[in-house]
C-alpha cells in the first residue's frame, strides 16, 4: 500500500489543495451577504475531505477491475436515471436530484463515470487499431445514446451535452477514421444549422407551447443567447449581469470581500453555476488566468500519465475525464461572458456542491489508480 502513496501525482494533489482554498475563500465570498448560504463554505472544506478520501481510496483499486464490470455500473446507471421520474423531485423545472435527508445526489453526474469506463472497455478492444464503424463507433453511440435521451427528458441539457463531449473526445484519441470524423462533424454542424433556422422560424409556437408545458426557461435561455438583441431583459438578464460583473473586475479585481453590495449579489446562483463571476469581480483578470493556469496545470498532468500508460484502456479513461473537465471549464467560463449560452454546469473544483465535487475527486482517483497500476500491467503482459 505505501508503494502505492509512493506512486501518486503529488503535483495533482497540490493542485487540489490549492483548489480546495480557492474554492472555500470563493464560496465564502459567494454566501457573506446571504445568511441562508452561510455554512457553504465549511461545507465545501468537509465535502473536499471526503474527497481526499475518496482519491486514495480509489487509487488502491485496480482500475481493471471497474472495466470488467462496465455492464454492472451501466445497468446501475440507467436504472438511477429511469428512478428519477418517480422519486425526484422538481427543481428549476427538472427533475434530476434524489435528496436523502438534507443531502441531494444527481445520478446524470454519476452516469458520467459510467460512460467512461464502458467506452473504454469497448474501444480498448481493438488495441489502438483504426476503429470500425459498425463493430467499435456505432456500438459506443448506442452506449451512450441511452443515458443521453435519459438526461435530456429531465431535462438537463449541460449533462447531456457533456456526454456528447465524453464520446468524442475519447473517439478522438482512439484512433477513429478521418473519414467517419468528417461525416460526423457535417451531422452535427447540420442539425445545429437545422435547429437555428427552426428556432428562429416557429420562435412564437415553440414559445408558446414551452409556456404551456411550463418549460419557459428554455426557452429564455436559447433565445437569449441566439437573439440577444430582440430577447427580452429576462431573457438576458442573467448574461448581461454577468458580464457586468465580471467586467467591473478590471485588471486586479475589486478586492476580496468587497464586491458583497455590488454586482454578483445580482447573479443567481453566485456558489454555484455563476461562481467564475465572483472570481472576476473581486479578482480581476489576473485572478481569472491565475485560476486557468491551474486547470492547464491540473490537464497537463493528467495528458501526461495518459501517455505514459501501456493500457489503450486507461488512456482512454483519461482522456474521457480531460474531455469531461476541459469542456465543463470551457462552458461555464464562455455562458459568464457571452460566449456560451448558460446552462446549469458547475465550474470543477471551484463550485459549491458534494455531488459534483465528489465526482469529480472520484475522476481524479480513477486518473491514479491508472497511474499506480501500470508496472503491475506491464509484468502481467
Amino acid at each position: 500500500m505505501i508503494n502505492k502513496f509512493k506512486k501518486l501525482d503529488w503535483g495533482i494533489l497540490v493542485l487540489l489543495l490549492l483548489f480546495m482554498c480557492i474554492s472555500t475563500m470563493i464560496v465564502h465570498s459567494a454566501t457573506s451577504y446571504d445568511p441562508r448560504y452561510a455554512s457553504y463554505d465549511t461545507k465545501t472544506v468537509i465535502f473536499y475531505c471526503i474527497g481526499f478520501g475518496v482519491v486514495l481510496l480509489v487509487s488502491l483499486i485496480d482500475y481493471r477491475l471497474l472495466l470488467k464490470g462496465w455492464y454492472i455500473w451501466y445497468a446501475i446507471g440507467l436504472l438511477s436515471l429511469v428512478l428519477v421520474f418517480f422519486l425526484a423531485k422538481e427543481i428549476n423545472g427538472a427533475r434530476s436530484w434524489f435528496e436523502f435527508g438534507g443531502l441531494q445526489f444527481q445520478p446524470a453526474e454519476m452516469v458520467k463515470i459510467v460512460l467512461i469506463i464502458g467506452i473504454a472497455f469497448l474501444m480498448g478492444r481493438r488495441q489502438g487499431e483504426p476503429l470500425l464503424l459498425t463493430n467499435d463507433v456505432l456500438p459506443v453511440a448506442l452506449y451512450a445514446f441511452i443515458p443521453f435521451m435519459l438526461v435530456m427528458m429531465q431535462p438537463d441539457l449541460g449533462n447531456a451535452i457533456i456526454y456528447l463531449i465524453i464520446v468524442l473526445g475519447m473517439l478522438w484519441i482512439g484512433n477513429v477514421k478521418y473519414s467517419h470524423v468528417l461525416v460526423g462533424l457535417s451531422v452535427v454542424v447540420g442539425c445545429i444549422l437545422v435547429f437555428g433556422i427552426l428556432f428562429n422560424t416557429y420562435n412564437a409556437q415553440i414559445k408558446t407551447y414551452l409556456t404551456e408545458h411550463e418549460k419557459l426557461h428554455w426557452y429564455q435561455r436559447i433565445n437569449g443567447f441566439m437573439n440577444p438583441g430582440n430577447a427580452s431583459e429576462k431573457e438576458v438578464y442573467q448574461a448581461t449581469k454577468a458580464k457586468i460583473a465580471i467586467g467591473s473586475g478590471g485588471l486586479a479585481g475589486d478586492g476580496y470581500l468587497k464586491g458583497d453590495s455590488k454586482n454578483k449579489a445580482f447573479i443567481s446562483y453566485p456558489y454555484s453555476d455563476s461562481i467564475f463571476v465572483v472570481v472576476g469581480e473581486e479578482f480581476g483578470f489576473q485572478g481569472s488566468a491565475v485560476l486557468l493556469l491551474l486547470y492547464f496545470l491540473l490537464i497537463y498532468r493528467m495528458i501526461l500519465i495518459a501517455f505514459q500508460c501501456y493500457d489503450k484502456r486507461g488512456s482512454f479513461m483519461i482522456i474521457g475525464i480531460v474531455s469531461m473537465f476541459v469542456f465543463q471549464i470551457f462552458e461555464n467560463i464562455g455562458m459568464m461572458i457571452g460566449l456560451m449560452p448558460i446552462t446549469g454546469i458547475t465550474l470543477p473544483f471551484v463550485s459549491y456542491g458534494g455531488t459534483s465535487l465528489l465526482l469529480n475527486m472520484l475522476c481524479i482517483g480513477l486518473v491514479f489508480s491508472i497511474k499506480v497500476h501500470q508496472e503491475k500491467y506491464e509484468l502481467d503482459t
